[in-house]
This record gives structure tokens, C-alpha cells and sequence, in this order.
């Protein structure tokens, strides 16, 4: 017989195996590993922060650069403009310069 549990939020306990326990979500959806890894990648990709300006799920490398006042206050200036970040317009400005230069 299936035992019938349902799960609240809270610490993370033991194993359980979904293809003999029936858990079900709080909306009434039986947990099966399939929807569990759904869940998990779900979940993954929501706390990953914004996304990627490298590209797919690679992890976007940061660089913090200390500017004078008035060339912040140039680049927010910029920014508000255009309708867009600080750090959208900052980073245009660096891939410009790495144009520029690389050699």
C-alpha cells in the first residue's frame, strides 16, 4: 500500500523514494522524479542571479573599476538617457575601448 504524505517547506530531511511514496505538492500534484528534477532545475536557474552577457549559463565574470565621481556621474547620466543600467552603459564603454586597443 502507498503511503499518502503531504510536504511542507522546511529543512531538508531524508531521502524518499517517489516512485514507492506518494508526496504530493501543496496543490495536490503527486511529487514523481521527473517533476522533482523540473523543480530542482527550476530553481537553479531562478537563483543564478541576472543573466549571462557570456553567454548561455556560463558564468559572467565581474570586474569592479573605481572611477572619479564626475565619470560616474557621466556614465548614470548616459544611462538615464538611453533608458538603461549603469552597468549595460559601463560595460559598452569597456568592449569599446578593447575595440579600440586590442591589437
Amino acid at each position: 500500500m502507498t503511503r499518502h504524505r503531504k510536504i511542507t517547506p522546511g529543512p531538508i530531511g531524508p531521502d524518499v523514494d517517489l516512485d514507492v511514496e506518494d508526496i504530493r505538492l501543496a496543490d495536490g500534484t503527486r511529487l514523481t522524479n521527473e517533476l522533482a528534477e523540473q523543480i530542482a532545475e527550476d530553481a537553479i536557474a531562478r537563483h543564478r542571479g541576472r543573466p549571462s552577457v557570456s553567454g548561455g549559463r556560463e558564468r559572467t565574470p565581474s570586474l569592479t573599476v573605481r572611477v572619479p565621481r564626475s565619470t560616474r556621474a557621466s556614465l548614470e547620466g548616459i544611462a538615464a538617457a538611453q533608458g538603461r543600467r549603469l552597468a549595460d552603459v559601463s560595460r559598452d564603454a569597456l568592449d569599446e575601448y578593447v575595440r579600440r586597443h586590442a591589437g
